[in-house]
């Protein structure tokens, strides 16, 4: 017997745009995971599940030791468990967890990477899967570029996406009114490290930054003036991380969300 399902929402972009073209993409290991080994041994089960139902591509900017500290030994074991864990393996559609039904997950977690940026900020199935979280006040968290994903409760998200690619923010802010985050604080990856990537791995400019996205959404962002040092914001069911190294802070903390939940059910 576990304590209850979590569902673990990955991407499937393997590419993303940016000013002048395409940049490559994926979604960050650490980011993966490190919080799905914690929600395993909190005593959850784990479902992993994407907009395609196939295995979220893994970027190769985050395949590496540094993001585990330098422990080589931790590296190693991210790796195995994301090769061979049947739970890493066994990916569902989000539309087939829609239609199996809803209820019977505790939670939700979104890794990041870029990857989310693409594809999951507009899903419409990730939508639905979000606004019944938000109603049943069941503990969403979500990591670096993840917290974008919230984008996707909107009636119009690809439309608010569209908007932020032209520069239209006015639109954007129009078509994200009666967002179900709206007035939610959250933390994402800032302006100032996507700078980081934009020079050292895209070699090329986003067409925005998160912070200023989700701010057009309704949310009050709230990042670190350090970059790349761990943060996470908590506000009612929405537990948000800024970055990689909000890993280990974020899984704590959404697994001792999820225990309070299942508290009080």
């Amino acid at each position: 017997m576990t304590k209850g399902k979590v569902l673990v929402v990955g991407s499937n972009a393997t590419r993303i745009e940016v000013q002048g073209g395409w940049g490559n993409t994926g979604q960050y290991l650490n980011e993966t995971v490190v919080p799905a080994m914690a929600i395993l041994a909190a005593g959850y089960e784990i479902v992993l599940a994407t907009p395609q139902g196939t295995k979220p591509h893994i970027d190769p900017a985050s395949d590496s030791s540094q993001h585990f500290g330098g422990d080589e030994v931790a590296y190693a074991a991210a790796k195995a468990f994301w090769a061979e864990h049947p739970a890493m393996n066994a990916v569902r559609s989000l539309r087939s967890v829609i239609e199996e039904g809803l209820e019977s997950y505790a939670g939700i977690f979104v890794p990041g990477g870029q990857a989310p940026v693409v594809d999951l900020m507009q899903d419409a199935d990730l939508g639905t899967i979000l606004r019944h979280a938000h109603g049943q006040a069941k503990p969403t968290a979500l990591l670096c570029h993840g917290p974008i994903a919230i984008t996707a409760a909107m009636d119009q998200a690809p439309a608010f996406r569209a908007s932020l690619i032209v520069g239209d923010k006015a639109k954007a802010r129009d078509l994200a009114k009666g967002w179900p985050y709206a007035g939610y604080r959250m933390t994402v990856f800032s302006a100032s490290e996507e700078k980081v990537v934009e020079d050292h791995i895209l070699h090329a400019k986003m067409h925005f930054d998160m912070p200023s996205a989700l701010e057009a959404a309704g949310g009050e962002v709230i990042t670190n003036s350090t970059d790349f040092a761990p943060h996470v914001v908590e506000d009612r069911e929405l537990i948000t991380g800024q970055n990689p190294a909000s890993d280990h802070q974020i899984a704590a903390r959404f697994v001792a969300a999820l225990n309070r939940h299942l508290a009080t059910a």
